[in-house]
C-alpha cells in the first residue's frame, strides 16, 4: 500500500507550514499530496504552489469540482499541472453536491452522473493531443450555430491519471468504466463489496480489468492509548457530515454509510440535526463507525486494521494526520509508514 497525505491548510491560509509539511512528506517517501475543495480556497493553487517547492512527490486534486469549470479548463489546468510538475499530476474529480454546486456556484446540480462522463471524455480528448470535437447530451464542441471551430490542443499531448470521488452505484459503475482509480470516503473496508461490486460492473461492461486499477481512501490516523476518547471524538465530527453536508435526500456520505449497515444511527443523527438538536446529533454517532472507518489506536491496532484494508484491495491510504504541528504529524506518518511496511512485507512473506 502506497501512503498518501491530504495537505493541511490552517484557518487564515498557512501556507508556510503547508510547504514545510510537503517537504518533510516527501522527503520521508510519501506517495503522493491531496488538496481539497469546498467553498473556501480551490484545489488547484495550492499544487502550483507545492510544485514549484517538490520534485519527486505526486500531486492531486481532491476533489476538482465537476460543473464549476468548463471541460476545457479542466484539461487545460491539467496540463498545465502536469507540465509544471514534471509529470506527477494526478486529477481527481468529484460532483460534490447541489449545496454547492448550486448555492455556491450557482448553476445546477443537474445530470451529475452524465456531466461526468462527458467531461472525462473531452479532458481525454484534449490531453491526447487530438482534436476535440465532441457531441454530448450536455456538451457541444464546437458550439453549433457559432464561429467556432474544433481546436487542438496547443500544448500537445499529456498523459493525466483520473480519479472519481463517487459513492453512489451510478458513479461508480462510471468510475470503473473510465477512471484510472477511485477515491472512496465514507469506507469501511468489511464493506467494501458495497463499493466494488459496482466498480467491477462497469470494468466489465467497458472490457477492462482492474489490474492497475487504484482504491484509494482517505481517512484519519491517530496514535492513542485512550481509544474510547478519540474514537468519541472523531465520531462527534461526522456529525456535521451526516446533518449538514446535503439535503435531506441528497446527503451521499450519509447514504454510504446507511449502504453498510449504519442505516438507522446516521438517520437519526441527520433528524436530530435538522431539528436544532446538534450536540445529541453528534453523541448519536455510533464510535464503531468511526472506528472502522479510520485509523485510531494503538500501533497494534491500527496494524491489524491495515490488514484488513489490504485484504480489501486498497492501493492507498490518503491519511489526514493527527498532531498540532509539522512535527507532530511527521511523528504519526512515521509510524504509519512503518506499520505498512511491515503488513506489505506480510504479503511478500505469503506470496
Amino acid at each position: 500500500m502506497r501512503i498518501a497525505l491530504s495537505i493541511p491548510i490552517r484557518d487564515g491560509g498557512d501556507w508556510g507550514h503547508a510547504l514545510q509539511f510537503a517537504s518533510e512528506a516527501e522527503l520521508m517517501g510519501a506517495a503522493s499530496l491531496w488538496s481539497r475543495e469546498a467553498w473556501g480556497y480551490d484545489a488547484v493553487t495550492p499544487l502550483a504552489f507545492l510544485a514549484a517547492r517538490t520534485s519527486t512527490i505526486g500531486l492531486g486534486t481532491g476533489i476538482m469540482q465537476i460543473g464549476s469549470r468548463s471541460p476545457a479548463n479542466v484539461a487545460m489546468t491539467a496540463t498545465t499541472l502536469n507540465s509544471l510538475s514534471g509529470g506527477r499530476f494526478m486529477l481527481g474529480l468529484g460532483t460534490s453536491g447541489p449545496q454547492v454546486i448550486e448555492g455556491w456556484h450557482g448553476i445546477p446540480f443537474d445530470r451529475p452522473i452524465q456531466r461526468t462522463r462527458e467531461l472525462i471524455e473531452i479532458v481525454r480528448l484534449a490531453t491526447s493531443g487530438e482534436q476535440v470535437a465532441y457531441e454530448g447530451e450536455i456538451y457541444h464542441l464546437p458550439l453549433p450555430g457559432g464561429e467556432g471551430r474544433a481546436l487542438r490542443s496547443a500544448a500537445g499531448a499529456s498523459h493525466v491519471p483520473i480519479y472519481i470521488a463517487a459513492l453512489g452505484p451510478r458513479n461508480l459503475e462510471l468510475t470503473g468504466e473510465l477512471a484510472d482509480g477511485w477515491m472512496g470516503g465514507s469506507f469501511i473496508p468489511e464493506t467494501a463489496e458495497v463499493f466494488i461490486q459496482h466498480i467491477r460492473s462497469g470494468a466489465e461492461k467497458s472490457g477492462r480489468d482492474l489490474e492497475n486499477f487504484e482504491i484509494h481512501i482517505p481517512l484519519s490516523v491517530e496514535f492513542t492509548d485512550d481509544v474510547d476518547e478519540a474514537a468519541k471524538r472523531h465520531a462527534r465530527g461526522y456529525g456535521f457530515t451526516f446533518g449538514a453536508m446535503g439535503s435531506e435526500r441528497n446527503n451521499f456520505y450519509k447514504n454510504a454509510f446507511a449502504r453498510q449497515g449504519f442505516a438507522d444511527e446516521v438517520n437519526l443523527v441527520q433528524r436530530l440535526w435538522r431539528e436544532g438538536r446538534r450536540d445529541e446529533a453528534r453523541d448519536q454517532v455510533p464510535t464503531e463507525l468511526a472506528l472502522k472507518a479510520n485509523l485510531i489506536g494503538t500501533p497494534e491496532m491500527v496494524r491489524e486494521r491495515l490488514r484488513v484494508y489490504r485484504d480489501a484491495g486498497v492501493t492507498t491510504i490518503r491519511a489526514g494526520l493527527a498532531g498540532d504541528g509539522p512535527e507532530a504529524q511527521m511523528d504519526t506518518l512515521g509510524q504509519l509508514m512503518s506499520l505498512v511496511n511491515e503488513v506489505d512485507a506480510e504479503s511478500v512473506s505469503a506470496s
